[in-house]
């Protein structure tokens, strides 16, 4: 079974309440020797809050900056396969508790020192008792440098998203001086690909790199320069495509798609979020209401899933009723079929739980998505459910929700891979699961996942996907599209496990 993580797409809705954008950065990219261009110009959607790995080390959107810098112990290809990197060999004991990595010769820092296992060790310590987002999937982790070229983690329990943890920000290495120098978060230094150009790059809007002199493999770079530019805004970033200011851009709002290809750019995209309610009171401690698995079921059944995957993404996207992604070993196509649209089944449902006359359900609302909050109000109005919103105010959104202080709430989240997004929203713990809800029978499924066999965690995976749409944990309506353009001078092959594309994964044309 194949694990795989990234970061949360909550960080795109708290992103949408306040946007901001800028421009800039030469985008030529005329092909020279060995088939390379001179520049590599991309807007991203974010930037990173530090380049210390301890406090900012994020995939997702922000990946591309730290993929520029470091290098990660394993990275996937543009399939989503892990393949060697720092790390050329990796190997569990027989209770998969430790992880032995051979890592490679012969690599340094930019600041001449060598990439060993003591410096290795150095920066999954500093960055597992650090206070980066993921800094908690290496709790309890331990890591000892066997000797210069080896290095083991140990664990207490299996952790079958480590391998694939190792390839996105905790599995980023950091030079271990570094970790006490107050200009970590601005002038990093690692044994990636690029150098950050300090000189000429401005915090937070323009991130300008120059190739590493002495990089291990750089037949994998294909450009002498980078930029990144950050535009949150989406009217900024169509206004720089159709300028021609860039090579490559985050599509951030799939409704300018048409007007992007119009200027003669060409769409990428994979499908990593999904949007819908998530249903946290389970038990019905706040709402009693949803404690009843047919109000739970009556909810899922009142929405029309293909029209508001239209009027909210333009159709860009699929209809779906599993948190699961189509890519993993839980999927299953026809679960997607276990609640069709039918407000008056779902009022039949709500009449059953001794519900007749329907009941109120509180939830959050903001006005980033205005439009999304009054479908809702209004497809759980026609089954007789009347919604109370309160708007908690910026940055209060996710703050709210997980304090917990709302019963169930619309959320857009990435459909992580399988522990991970166990662990992200259906494990008692989790962080999506505020209420720390609990089931035996899930229970069960997630021992077998952590500790069985390869075929037992598959047959396990499967089945706790079908339970918990069964029991309607959450309202799930769509996979959203996650869409990325290039210009006519440049090939992309667009990764399927992160929201950003690899750095390594474009090319010139020409």
């Amino acid at each position: 079974m194949m694990f795989r993580w990234k970061a949360t797409a909550a960080v795109a809705v708290v992103a949408a309440l306040a946007l901001t954008g800028c421009a800039g950065g030469d985008t030529t990219s005329s092909t020279g020797e060995g088939g390379k261009a001179d520049r590599l110009t991309l807007i991203s959607i974010a930037a990173p809050t530090s380049y210390d790995i301890t406090q900012g080390a994020e995939w997702g959107n922000r990946s591309a900056f730290f993929e520029a810098v470091f290098d990660t112990i394993l990275r996937k290809d543009s399939s989503g396969e892990i393949q060697p990197n720092l790390a050329t060999e990796y190997e569990y004991n027989d209770d998969n508790t430790v992880l032995t990595l051979t890592l490679r010769d012969g690599v340094t820092f930019t600041d001449g020192t060598p990439v060993n296992a003591e410096a290795v060790v150095t920066s999954m310590e500093e960055f597992r008792d650090g206070t980066a987002p993921q800094a908690a999937t290496m709790a309890g982790k331990e890591f000892a440098a066997v000797d210069d070229s080896t290095v083991t983690i140990t664990m207490e329990a299996p952790d079958p998203s480590l391998v694939n943890l190792l390839s996105i920000a905790p599995g980023v290495v950091q030079a271990p001086a570094t970790f006490s120098n107050p200009d970590a978060a601005t002038k990093p230094v690692g044994s990636g690909p690029y150098v950050l150009d300090t000189a000429s790059t401005v915090t937070g809007t323009t991130y300008n790199f120059t190739a590493n002199p002495d990089y291990w493999n750089k037949d994998a770079v294909k450009y002498d320069n980078l930029t990144i530019n950050v535009m949150e805004d989406t009217t900024a970033i169509l206004n720089a495509i159709k300028a021609g200011e860039a090579n490559g851009a985050k599509i951030a709002d799939n409704n300018t798609i048409s007007e992007v290809e119009g200027a003669g750019w060409t769409i990428e995209s994979n499908e990593l979020d999904f949007q819908g309610l998530l249903l946290l009171d389970r038990a019905g401690t706040m709402a009693p209401e949803l404690a009843d698995l047919k109000v739970r079921q009556a909810i899922n059944m009142a929405f029309d899933r293909e029209a508001l995957l239209q009027s909210l993404q333009s159709g860009y996207g699929t209809v779906t009723e599993q948190v699961f992604p189509a890519t993993s070993d839980a999927y299953d196509e026809a679960l997607d079929s276990t609640y069709p649209y039918d407000p008056d089944a779902a009022k039949d449902l709500l009449a059953e739980a001794g519900y007749p006359n329907g009941f109120t359900l509180n939830m959050m609302s903001t006005p980033a998505f205005q439009t999304t909050f009054d479908l809702v109000a209004q497809q759980l109005s026609d089954i007789g459910i009347t919604v109370n919103y309160t708007d908690p105010g910026t940055g209060n959104f996710i703050t709210d929700m997980l304090a917990p202080k709302y019963p169930a709430t619309w959320m857009a989240l990435e459909q992580n891979p399988d522990w991970q997004l166990i662990n992200f929203m259906i494990a008692p713990n989790a962080t999506f699961n505020p209420f720390k809800s609990q089931d035996a029978t899930v229970d069960g499924y997630i021992e077998t996942i952590q500790r069985g066999s390869e075929d037992e965690a598959t047959t396990a995976v499967k089945e706790l996907n079908k339970y918990i749409v069964d029991q309607a944990w959450f309202a799930p309506f769509y996979r959203v599209q996650g869409s990325f353009a290039t210009d006519a001078n440049t090939n992309l092959d667009f990764w399927p496990t992160n929201a950003y594309p690899s750095i390594f994964d474009f090319s010139p044309k020409n």
